[in-house]
């Protein structure tokens, strides 16, 4: 536990290295930055986000563990701070053997990269409500499985993040085709499934967890939308009957107490029919949480940090109902500019760009984020007991968090086709 801060580029400074340097990862590297932390971003690609402001900056492939060995024998870090799934987790357990800590650790690295490990410790040994799942690891035994689960089914590598290689089974006709995207979207190449029974759940919530010296302190429930399995926008707070959210808060602490390790946590709930199922855990900050940007005085990324350095974590002070929405593009190019931005000459909206050197295929490229004007005052002391209430305050709520995130729609982003050297317009 690091209690004492030093001088960066001195022999007092501590030093922190984060395995993936994403637009997460850049958030955590500022926030350490702001407490005189030297940071250290490696990442399997030149100018990754956090390596842009970063004090130190690596290449190298996350899951080559002689290459990881390397860069940590080299640069000798206090923590290591694991940002990304796909990494060479024996090479962490192995600095965690000789000393570094590895944030929250390294068997929940272990554990929370791979979703069978996860879902068999939760299900299993935790016995806590989970959607029906079977693992398949070919072809044949993948089409008997969801003869098993039944149709329709939710399929994802067990391996894999923003929903790569995610599809939902809804007839015989999709098996092969959700196959072979399930194999092309592993972290770590094709290999093992997941199939999941597909719940027709009411709503769906991240819970942020953070474990810290004292003891453990939960953000506003985080609802979102996702397209494809990936992320499109989040809103906060996502309206609960108070059973509920002590039924999560409940599942949450169960399952990352068992884990360990100090950090934020970002549990993934289903409630259907008055029921809390666990969906996912990841061991860091969770992307739907970049809302807490503006709606909170310490951000998901600040409570990660101050978890992971064990300096104190007060009462989080809520601003207020906010959105976020993601600024996505398809398409390839290396040269990325924008434009227009009238959405911010509206009070309480910003905008965040990651910085990312270019896009192949489908990415983020940002977020927009806001804060409502007046949106339901104390919306959670409001509410009814009636689930069905909840669930219209919940449409409200969205719905005009949805104005907000319309003020962006004016936002140009222009694109430089380096084949066809023409300027592209998209709209959000």
């Amino acid at each position: 536990m690091v209690t004492k801060l030093g001088t960066p580029f001195s022999n007092s400074a501590t030093k922190i290295m984060l395995c993936g340097s994403g637009e997460l990862g850049k958030e955590v590297a500022i926030e350490f930055q702001r407490l005189g932390v030297e940071v250290i971003a490696v990442d399997s690609y030149k100018n990754a986000p956090a390596q842009q402001v970063a004090d130190h900056a690596y290449v190298i492939n996350m899951l080559n563990s002689q290459q990881l060995k390397d860069v940590i024998n080299e640069c000798n870090p206090d923590i290591i701070v694991p940002e990304i799934e796909a990494i060479a987790t024996d090479a962490l357990v192995e600095a965690e053997k000789n000393g570094h800590v590895i944030i929250p650790n390294s068997r929940a690295v272990s554990l929370t990269m791979n979703r069978e490990g996860i879902r068999n410790l939760v299900a299993d040994t935790l016995e806590l409500n989970t959607s029906k799942y079977k693992f398949a690891s070919t072809e044949q035994e993948f089409e008997k499985v969801i003869d098993e689960i039944g149709l329709p089914c939710v399929v994802k590598p067990i391996m894999s993040s923003s929903g790569k290689g995610q599809s939902i089974v809804k007839s015989s006709d999709d098996i092969k085709t959700s196959w072979e995207y399930a194999q092309s979207g592993g972290r770590a190449g094709a290999g093992r499934v997941i199939v999941e029974e597909f719940i027709h759940f009411d709503y769906e919530i991240t819970l942020l967890t953070v474990r810290h010296k004292d003891g453990i302190t939960f953000c506003k429930p985080i609802g979102h939308e996702q397209v494809d399995g990936d992320y499109i926008k989040s809103w906060q707070p996502h309206p609960m009957e108070d059973d509920l959210l002590d039924e999560s808060k409940r599942i949450a602490t169960k399952v990352v107490n068992n884990i360990e390790g100090h950090g934020v946590f970002g549990v993934e709930l289903f409630i259907k029919d008055k029921k809390v199922y666990f969906s996912e855990i990841s061991p860091r900050p969770h992307d739907t949480g970049l809302v807490t940007l503006i709606t909170q005085d310490m951000s998901e990324f600040a409570l990660h940090t101050r978890a992971i350095l064990g300096l104190p974590i007060p009462e989080i002070k809520f601003h207020g109902p906010g959105a976020s929405h993601v600024i996505k593009l398809e398409g390839h190019t290396e040269n990325v500019s924008f434009s227009n931005f009238g959405a911010l000459k509206n009070s309480s909206t910003q905008i965040r760009l990651f910085g990312k050197p270019g896009v192949s295929g489908k990415r983020r490229m940002g977020v927009a984020i806001a804060l409502g004007d007046n949106i339901e005052n104390a919306i959670h002391k409001e509410l009814v007991e009636k689930h069905n209430h909840a669930r219209s305050e919940s449409n409200r709520v969205e719905k005009n968090l949805n104005k907000k995130v319309e003020l962006l729609e004016g936002m140009r982003i222009d694109i430089i086709n380096d084949d066809k050297f023409k300027v592209l317009q998209c709209l959000i």
